[in-house]
């Protein structure tokens, strides 16, 4: 394989993969308001020369590149999150900017720049003729993932039948290779009380003060999580609070809080739901604990519910796709630190639902994802579309 080949047709598409993500930037395209951003993608294949590009009913673009036996993904979820509070901006969120090494906006680092990559290294794979009889590969832009991440994937494995060997995520990696990531669950604890007027609080039962004290207990049920030596410990944290009331002038007669649970290697949603029913102030107070369900419309109008759970993965160091990967990043760039990320990816389904393995290697840094003045490099785009170029040649001939 001629690797400063890659390099340099790489390199060569710079001034395209930037006006491509500047373009997609300009676009808002929130969680279920992507069609902007998917449009624009296939327009971007198309003009390209994919071999066939397609959205699907749930509104995901699936560009493909070659007609050998291997299915290989690359997936990039290009919705974004909201724009938060606009006086932490010292740019236009949309609008972004550009320098000699950098691409401000929206969704550049988290996750957009991914999508760019990933095309254009598809492209290079056509150019410099890698495409052999041994693999197709498959660009996803999928959407919904800030909202419910992998809900795109269960629809693609299930609905569109399409199921590939392995698949790379694009997320943002710092520069590494990553290789799994803890999962999560979006739990949902309930108590009742009894409402009566505030100037006599003692007739009525304070939810809110019952939400109180599990609240104490949810927090120090954190220190005692199960810790994995790679994938660190399991978190728990009270990220919303709601509550039902008369009036201003009435006590409380619900009380509710939803909790982020990270799940490490180990950990099942059985187990972690189990552990805040067992609380003393839960069991007392005769709280409920529940998972959420997501059955938000995508940008087509379908509904593809599912339960918030999204499951830990991890593949191994010596994996095929994680030594194709590091063979294919060590040929051009040096010897990468292999890893694995802080939050969550689309592989809580490929992988974590379906045991597809996945690997991650993308443009952008994680401290940039949800952030206000959200950046990225334009030599990380390089980057990754050149090891995404060369890999699946490699992988294929490891086979």
């Amino acid at each position: 394989m001629d690797f400063n080949a890659i390099k340099k047709a790489a390199e060569g598409y710079e001034k395209d993969m930037t006006k491509f993500l500047r373009d997609l930037v300009a676009i808002p395209g929130e969680s279920a308001e992507e069609e902007g951003v998917i449009k624009r993608i296939e327009q971007e294949m198309k003009k390209l020369a994919f071999d066939k590009v397609e959205i699907d009913p749930m509104g995901n673009v699936l560009g493909y590149m070659g007609n050998g036996k291997t299915l290989i993904g690359y997936d990039a979820h290009i919705d974004t999150v909201g724009l938060g509070e606009l006086s932490n901006w010292k740019f236009d969120p949309y609008e972004g900017y550009e320098t000699d090494t950098e691409i401000g906006g929206r969704g550049t680092s988290d996750q957009l720049g991914g999508i760019v990559s990933a095309v254009y290294g598809a492209k290079i794979m056509k150019d410099l003729g890698l495409l052999s009889d041994k693999y197709t590969v498959l660009v996803t832009g999928t959407v919904q993932e800030e909202d419910c991440d992998g809900l795109c994937w269960q629809y693609i494995i299930n609905e569109d039948k399409i199921r590939p060997e392995f698949v790379v995520i694009t997320e943002p990696t710092d520069g590494n290779i990553y290789r799994g990531q803890r999962g999560r669950m979006e739990i949902r604890v309930e108590v009742k009380g009894v409402s009566c007027h505030g100037s006599a609080p003692e007739r009525g039962d304070n939810a809110i003060y019952k939400m109180a004290d599990i609240v104490k207990e949810v927090q120090a049920l954190n220190d005692k999580l199960h810790y994995d030596p790679f994938l660190g410990k399991g978190t728990l944290a009270v990220s919303q609070s709601f509550y039902n009331s008369p009036s201003r002038c009435a006590v409380a007669d619900m009380a509710a809080i939803s909790v982020d649970r990270r799940l490490t290697d180990g950990e099942t949603w059985e187990m972690a739901l189990e552990e805040i029913r067992a609380l003393p102030s839960v069991k007392k107070y005769g709280a409920e604990v529940t998972m959420y369900q997501y059955d938000r419309p995508s940008w087509t109008g379908l509904v593809y519910p599912t339960e918030c759970y999204f499951p830990t993965w991890v593949i191994p160091a010596d994996a095929a796709p994680t030594k194709a990967m590091v063979e294919a990043y060590k040929g051009m760039y040096g010897e990468p630190k292999v890893d694995k990320w802080t939050f969550s990816t689309n592989g809580v389904s490929i992988m974590g639902r379906y045991g597809i393995p996945c690997i991650g290697f993308g443009p952008g840094k994680e401290a940039q994802a949800h952030a206000p003045n959200e950046k990225t490099w334009k030599a990380d785009l390089v980057k990754c579309a050149a090891v995404y170029a060369a890999l699946p040649t490699i992988y294929t001939a490891n086979k």
